[in-house]
Protein backbone atom coordinates (compact mmCIF):
# COMPACT_ATOMS: atom_id res chain seq x y z
CA UNK A 1 0.00 0.00 0.00
CA UNK A 2 2.81 2.27 1.19
CA UNK A 3 4.40 2.51 -2.32
CA UNK A 4 1.26 3.02 -4.31
CA UNK A 5 -0.13 5.55 -2.23
CA UNK A 6 3.07 7.00 -2.99
CA UNK A 7 2.87 6.86 -6.46
CA UNK A 8 -0.54 8.45 -6.50
CA UNK A 9 0.93 11.25 -4.56
CA UNK A 10 3.60 11.95 -7.00
CA UNK A 11 0.64 11.87 -9.67
CA UNK A 12 -1.02 14.41 -8.05
CA UNK A 13 2.39 16.30 -7.31
CA UNK A 14 3.38 16.26 -11.44
CA UNK A 15 -0.21 17.38 -11.81
CA UNK A 16 -0.12 20.28 -9.50
CA UNK A 17 3.08 21.45 -10.57
CA UNK A 18 2.13 21.57 -13.91
CA UNK A 19 -0.74 23.50 -13.56
CA UNK A 20 1.07 26.12 -11.22
CA UNK A 21 3.51 26.38 -13.87
CA UNK A 22 0.57 27.29 -16.29
CA UNK A 23 -1.04 29.80 -13.66
CA UNK A 24 2.25 31.45 -13.16
CA UNK A 25 2.74 31.84 -16.83
CA UNK A 26 -1.07 33.07 -16.89
CA UNK A 27 -0.67 35.98 -14.56
CA UNK A 28 2.79 36.81 -15.79
CA UNK A 29 0.97 37.05 -19.47
CA UNK A 30 -1.99 39.78 -18.51
CA UNK A 31 0.79 41.71 -17.27
CA UNK A 32 1.22 43.10 -21.14
CA UNK A 33 -2.58 42.49 -22.05
CA UNK A 34 -5.65 44.62 -21.55
CA UNK A 35 -9.39 44.84 -21.83
CA UNK A 36 -11.16 41.32 -22.75
CA UNK A 37 -7.76 39.60 -23.36
CA UNK A 38 -7.03 40.10 -19.88
CA UNK A 39 -10.01 39.17 -18.30
CA UNK A 40 -10.57 36.02 -20.01
CA UNK A 41 -6.84 35.14 -18.97
CA UNK A 42 -7.41 36.00 -15.54
CA UNK A 43 -10.96 33.88 -15.19
CA UNK A 44 -8.55 31.25 -16.85
CA UNK A 45 -6.00 31.68 -14.21
CA UNK A 46 -8.45 31.80 -11.24
CA UNK A 47 -10.16 28.44 -12.60
CA UNK A 48 -6.98 26.05 -12.59
CA UNK A 49 -6.08 27.89 -9.11
CA UNK A 50 -9.63 26.04 -8.28
CA UNK A 51 -8.53 23.48 -9.57
CA UNK A 52 -5.06 23.30 -8.10
CA UNK A 53 -6.56 23.28 -4.65
CA UNK A 54 -8.87 20.91 -5.16
CA UNK A 55 -5.76 18.69 -6.35
CA UNK A 56 -4.39 19.91 -3.08
CA UNK A 57 -7.21 18.32 -1.39
CA UNK A 58 -6.58 15.07 -2.99
CA UNK A 59 -3.20 14.92 -2.32
CA UNK A 60 -4.25 15.54 1.78
CA UNK A 61 -6.83 12.65 1.31
CA UNK A 62 -4.18 10.07 -0.15
CA UNK A 63 -1.96 11.00 2.94
CA UNK A 64 -4.41 9.32 4.96
CA UNK A 65 -3.55 5.83 3.34
CA UNK A 66 0.32 6.21 4.00
CA UNK A 67 2.08 5.14 6.80
CA UNK A 68 3.42 7.45 9.45
CA UNK A 69 7.14 8.01 8.42
CA UNK A 70 6.35 8.88 4.49
CA UNK A 71 3.18 11.02 5.96
CA UNK A 72 5.45 13.30 8.07
CA UNK A 73 7.74 13.51 5.13
CA UNK A 74 4.95 14.49 2.47
CA UNK A 75 3.35 17.31 4.91
CA UNK A 76 5.81 19.53 4.79
CA UNK A 77 5.92 19.38 0.98
CA UNK A 78 2.19 20.03 1.37
CA UNK A 79 2.96 23.23 3.51
CA UNK A 80 5.19 24.15 0.41
CA UNK A 81 2.64 23.71 -1.74
CA UNK A 82 0.03 26.03 0.12
CA UNK A 83 2.68 28.27 0.40
CA UNK A 84 2.59 29.16 -3.59
CA UNK A 85 -1.16 28.42 -4.13
CA UNK A 86 -1.31 31.13 -1.78
CA UNK A 87 1.24 33.50 -3.53
CA UNK A 88 -0.41 32.83 -6.35
CA UNK A 89 -4.08 34.06 -5.16
CA UNK A 90 -2.85 37.33 -4.05
CA UNK A 91 -1.38 37.97 -7.27
CA UNK A 92 -4.68 36.91 -9.00
CA UNK A 93 -6.57 39.30 -6.72
CA UNK A 94 -3.87 42.18 -7.23
CA UNK A 95 -4.43 41.77 -11.15
CA UNK A 96 -7.81 41.38 -11.51
CA UNK A 97 -7.93 44.98 -9.69
CA UNK A 98 -5.62 46.24 -12.26
CA UNK A 99 -7.60 44.63 -15.10
CA UNK A 100 -11.13 46.73 -13.42
CA UNK A 101 -9.43 49.77 -14.52
CA UNK A 102 -8.66 49.40 -18.47
CA UNK A 103 -10.59 51.24 -20.83
CA UNK A 104 -13.82 49.60 -22.95
CA UNK A 105 -12.01 50.09 -25.93
CA UNK A 106 -9.02 47.88 -24.78
CA UNK A 107 -11.83 45.41 -23.86
CA UNK A 108 -13.39 44.98 -27.37
CA UNK A 109 -10.32 45.07 -29.03
CA UNK A 110 -8.72 42.37 -27.09
CA UNK A 111 -12.10 39.81 -27.36
CA UNK A 112 -11.70 37.15 -30.23
CA UNK A 113 -8.32 36.03 -29.56
CA UNK A 114 -9.17 35.99 -25.42
CA UNK A 115 -11.91 33.68 -26.63
CA UNK A 116 -9.51 31.49 -27.79
CA UNK A 117 -7.83 31.70 -25.00
CA UNK A 118 -10.87 30.75 -23.00
CA UNK A 119 -12.01 27.42 -25.06
CA UNK A 120 -8.33 26.67 -24.79
CA UNK A 121 -8.50 26.99 -21.10
CA UNK A 122 -11.85 24.79 -20.47
CA UNK A 123 -10.37 22.12 -22.79
CA UNK A 124 -7.63 21.75 -20.44
CA UNK A 125 -9.75 22.01 -17.13
CA UNK A 126 -12.22 19.16 -18.46
CA UNK A 127 -9.28 17.03 -19.45
CA UNK A 128 -7.54 17.78 -15.46
CA UNK A 129 -11.41 17.13 -14.04
CA UNK A 130 -11.57 13.95 -15.48
CA UNK A 131 -8.13 12.71 -14.46
CA UNK A 132 -8.85 14.54 -10.98
CA UNK A 133 -12.31 13.03 -10.71
CA UNK A 134 -10.30 9.05 -11.67
CA UNK A 135 -7.59 9.88 -9.01
CA UNK A 136 -10.30 10.59 -6.44
CA UNK A 137 -12.32 7.48 -7.30
CA UNK A 138 -9.09 5.29 -6.74
CA UNK A 139 -8.50 6.81 -3.36
CA UNK A 140 -12.17 6.35 -2.48
CA UNK A 141 -11.50 2.78 -3.16
CA UNK A 142 -8.45 2.80 -1.13
CA UNK A 143 -9.80 3.69 1.88
CA UNK A 144 -13.08 1.68 1.63
CA UNK A 145 -10.95 -1.25 1.09
CA UNK A 146 -8.54 0.24 4.51
CA UNK A 147 -11.80 0.42 6.19
CA UNK A 148 -12.91 -3.57 4.95
CA UNK A 149 -9.31 -4.53 6.33
CA UNK A 150 -9.86 -2.71 9.59
CA UNK A 151 -13.21 -4.18 10.49
CA UNK A 152 -12.42 -8.03 8.99
CA UNK A 153 -9.05 -7.20 11.73
CA UNK A 154 -11.61 -6.22 14.42
CA UNK A 155 -13.74 -9.54 13.76
CA UNK A 156 -10.86 -11.61 13.90
CA UNK A 157 -9.66 -9.82 17.12
CA UNK A 158 -13.00 -10.50 18.38
CA UNK A 159 -12.98 -14.54 17.26
CA UNK A 160 -9.20 -14.66 18.90
CA UNK A 161 -10.45 -13.38 22.53
CA UNK A 162 -13.55 -15.29 22.63
CA UNK A 163 -11.55 -18.60 22.08
CA UNK A 164 -9.10 -17.43 24.31
CA UNK A 165 -11.88 -16.82 26.76
CA UNK A 166 -13.38 -20.75 26.38
CA UNK A 167 -9.46 -21.80 26.52
CA UNK A 168 -9.20 -20.12 30.03
CA UNK A 169 -12.33 -22.09 31.36
CA UNK A 170 -11.36 -25.09 29.89
CA UNK A 171 -8.04 -24.65 31.79
CA UNK A 172 -9.75 -23.46 34.88
CA UNK A 173 -12.12 -26.44 34.84
CA UNK A 174 -9.33 -28.78 34.71
CA UNK A 175 -7.99 -27.41 36.95
CA UNK A 176 -10.30 -28.30 39.75
CA UNK A 177 -10.86 -31.49 38.39
CA UNK A 178 -7.18 -32.00 39.00
CA UNK A 179 -7.25 -30.24 42.51
CA UNK A 180 -10.38 -32.78 43.03
CA UNK A 181 -8.72 -35.86 42.06
CA UNK A 182 -6.12 -34.55 44.23
CA UNK A 183 -8.22 -34.48 47.14
CA UNK A 184 -10.08 -37.88 46.41
CA UNK A 185 -6.14 -39.37 46.19
CA UNK A 186 -5.44 -37.80 49.86
CA UNK A 187 -8.50 -39.54 50.97
CA UNK A 188 -8.08 -42.82 49.73
CA UNK A 189 -4.63 -43.42 50.66
CA UNK A 190 -5.52 -41.99 54.26
CA UNK A 191 -7.76 -45.01 54.52
CA UNK A 192 -5.18 -47.46 53.10
CA UNK A 193 -2.92 -46.13 55.79
CA UNK A 194 -6.04 -46.63 58.35
CA UNK A 195 -6.50 -49.91 56.81
CA UNK A 196 -2.81 -51.30 57.24
CA UNK A 197 -2.66 -50.44 60.89
CA UNK A 198 -5.51 -52.09 61.38
CA UNK A 199 -4.46 -55.35 59.84
CA UNK A 200 -0.96 -54.94 61.61
CA UNK A 201 -2.64 -54.55 65.14
CA UNK A 202 -5.27 -57.83 64.48
CA UNK A 203 -1.75 -59.61 63.49
CA UNK A 204 -0.59 -58.99 66.81
CA UNK A 205 -3.48 -59.54 68.70
CA UNK A 206 -3.84 -63.26 66.87
CA UNK A 207 -0.38 -63.75 67.42
CA UNK A 208 -0.63 -62.90 71.12
CA UNK A 209 -4.22 -64.92 71.63
CA UNK A 210 -1.79 -68.23 69.56
CA UNK A 211 1.07 -67.52 71.92
CA UNK A 212 -1.61 -67.66 75.11
CA UNK A 213 -3.22 -70.99 73.75
CA UNK A 214 -0.04 -72.61 72.82
CA UNK A 215 1.02 -72.07 76.45
CA UNK A 216 -2.01 -73.13 78.25
CA UNK A 217 -1.68 -76.10 75.95
CA UNK A 218 1.78 -76.70 77.45
CA UNK A 219 0.52 -76.20 80.96
CA UNK A 220 -2.72 -78.50 80.92
CA UNK A 221 -0.37 -81.07 79.47
CA UNK A 222 2.10 -80.44 82.32
CA UNK A 223 -0.04 -81.02 84.59
CA UNK A 224 -1.52 -84.68 83.04
CA UNK A 225 2.05 -85.60 83.11
CA UNK A 226 2.95 -84.99 86.39
CA UNK A 227 0.05 -85.07 88.01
Amino acid sequence: MDAGGSELFESYEQDYEAIKVSITERLNASGSQAGEIKKQTLRAADREIDEANEILQQMEMELLNLPQGSKTRLQARMRAYKTDLERLKQTLKRAQTTSRSTSDRDELLGGASGGMDLDAASMDQRTRLLNGTDRLAESSRRLQDSHKIALETESLGANILSDLRGQREQIVHTRNTLLEADSSIDKASRTLKGMARRMATNKLITASIIVVLVFLILFVLYRKIFA
